[in-house]
């Protein structure tokens, strides 16, 4: 049995927010939007820091690289603002891309940068130098989302055609083109395992996919609208699905099965509009949605 427990609400965002990402720094969270700034809360108080740094458009994706006193932010302009933390300041924008930035992922094996655009490629950029490296052209149109396998041998992308593109992470081949989605892919996860892959489509279908086969292996009609964001939890054998539909909902990782239902339908103080991101801070799950408001929940895995 899982229970939930709305813990905190953080409030200050005056438009939706898209993201939300943890800092290196534990007890630190970072969240983005349709505001013009990058806003840092603390979560030991749950409380206001400060808005980190102004931009001058909605911010889609944030990034903090494990070992890097670096964030990133990815903006609907397509630029990538590079604040360091050390200097305590934006030190570079990353400019490539003209069409907005929806995902950005670290591969630190090759210490490397991976950012996804509307304009259907993918900048490679060196996580050291902050030199862009190569581009990928992956898709006619939007990359929605990027998943990095945690054994970093293959790469993930969400797509706006419906697919999900599965790249080799040695060389950044293309490997394999999934089909089963009818509407754009917004979400994309690989199992902690590397057994397999989740995505979450506009269809507001979850689909499991094995990551030795590429096969089909599951469908689960997870929501009424569109899955937002799905994430592992960082230990124990569950997921959790945003939705538009203004849900979040825990899923069993090794049976797929329903375990937790978390809206206002099921009588929890929750949002009121599309779920966009969720993040797990150990047995917190953090919530941002168009509702302007995140929310932290603590759950209990009995």
């Amino acid at each position: 049995m899982i229970t939930a427990e709305k813990i905190a609400e953080l409030t200050g965002h005056g438009n939706p927010i898209f993201t939300a990402e943890l800092s290196q720094k534990p007890g630190i969270l970072f969240t983005g939007g349709n505001d013009k700034g990058l806003v840092e809360w603390s979560l030991e108080r749950n409380a206001f820091i400060k808005v980190l740094f102004p931009v001058p458009a909605s911010i889609y994706a944030i990034h903090c690289p494990p070992g890097y006193p670096i964030l990133f932010a990815g903006l609907r302009t397509g630029d990538v603002v590079v604040f360091n933390f050390t200097e305590q300041k934006i030190v570079k924008l990353l400019k490539h891309h003209a069409a907005p930035v929806f995902d950005i992922k670290s591969v630190q094996s090759k210490k490397e940068l991976l950012v996804a655009s509307e304009d259907g490629t993918v900048s490679v950029w060196s996580l050291e130098s902050l030199e862009q490296l190569y581009t990928l052209k992956v898709s006619a149109d939007t990359i929605r989302s990027i998943s990095v396998a945690p054994n970093e041998k293959l790469v993930a992308f969400g797509c706006r055609d419906n697919s999900v593109k599965l790249y080799d992470l040695v060389d950044y081949s293309p490997i394999k083109s999934l089909h089963g989605h009818t509407m754009p892919v917004f979400s994309v996860q690989f199992a902690p395992d590397n057994t397999y892959l989740a995505s979450g489509s506009r269809d507001a279908q979850v689909k499991i996919w094995d990551t030795s086969t590429f096969e089909l292996i599951k469908s689960i009609p997870a929501h009424l609208f569109a899955v937002n964001h799905i994430l592992f939890h960082p230990s124990k054998p569950y997921f959790a699905t945003a939705s538009m539909d203004k849900s979040i909902k825990i899923w069993g990782s090794d049976d797929f099965k329903l375990y937790k239902v978390i809206s206002r339908e099921k009588g929890y103080p929750s949002h009121q509009l599309s779920v966009n991101k969720l993040s797990w801070n150990d047995s917190q799950l953090i919530s941002v949605s168009d509702d302007k408001r995140v929310i932290i929940w603590l759950l209990s895995f009995d």
